[in-house]
């Protein structure tokens, strides 16, 4: 048996029908077996940096082969071709942010390839664009950024947020927020962008209506003393 099918064979014997209906109330589709992303690590951690496995899983359509693609991708070897492959085939915001966007953190080319899909006019790109920098300003130092770039950044959200679909107003949203927390040259600065946006309202398919407040979750963030917010590591 090859690494790949005991990979997938792994997986499915993590199966679970609560956490498989809970992806799929969130967009997922068949095929999915519905395991908890943690309980993934052992297997992640036998495979972890073969490329080429990644691929296999990632190609399967499976949401779980492909969060665990994303786990395991060695981003040294993947290429601006690559991520563009792995983001036409992510079909809903789980993958595009939660997989594509974090795998897409970990390259020198992050924000090229980020700064591209925001202007791409599409949703699943466009949130994985801002989802990415939100990934990069929680883990990488403020002087890797240009401040003047992240700014006019902050002015398109306040400008266009609540004209742009609802995946790419969430992320915008987050973005926002984490210039706030984890960008502290310009933290005033995203507060008073929050303010301005003030509450975002999400449409979600069979779901109620969701508000977010961006400055509500700053003033969170604050309390807890989390201002200056950095993680060690992108992926888990």
């Amino acid at each position: 048996m090859t690494d790949f099918e005991m990979a997938m064979q792994e997986l499915e014997a993590l199966s679970n029908e609560r956490m498989k209906k809970s992806y799929i109330s969130n967009g997922a589709q068949e095929p999915l077996f519905g395991a908890a992303t943690g309980k993934m690590k052992p297997i992640a951690k036998k495979i972890k940096g073969n490329q080429l496995i990644a691929e296999q899983l990632y190609a399967t359509g499976n949401y779980d082969a492909m969060y665990l693609a994303g786990m395991i991708a060695d981003t040294t070897s993947m290429t601006e071709s690559d991520f563009e492959r792995w983001i036409d085939a992510a079909y809903f915001y789980m993958l595009s942010d939660h997989v594509v966007s974090v795998t897409l953190a970990e390259t020198d080319f992050a924000q090229a390839v980020a700064d591209k899909w925001i202007a791409s006019g599409e949703e699943l790109r466009m949130s994985a664009g801002w989802s990415c920098y939100c990934w990069l300003l929680g883990n990488r130092k403020d002087e890797e950024f240009s401040t003047s770039k992240l700014a006019g950044m902050l002015e398109q959200v306040e400008k266009t947020i609540h004209d742009s679909p609802d995946r790419t107003k969430s992320s915008m949203n987050n973005f926002v927020y984490t210039v706030a927390i984890s960008y502290v040259p310009l933290h005033e600065r995203a507060v008073e962008t929050a303010k301005a946006i003030g509450p975002v309202e999400i449409n979600r398919e069979k779901k109620k209506t969701s508000i977010l407040l961006a400055s509500e979750n700053i003033q969170k963030a604050l309390d807890r003393g989390q201002l200056g917010f950095k993680r060690k590591h992108v992926r888990c």
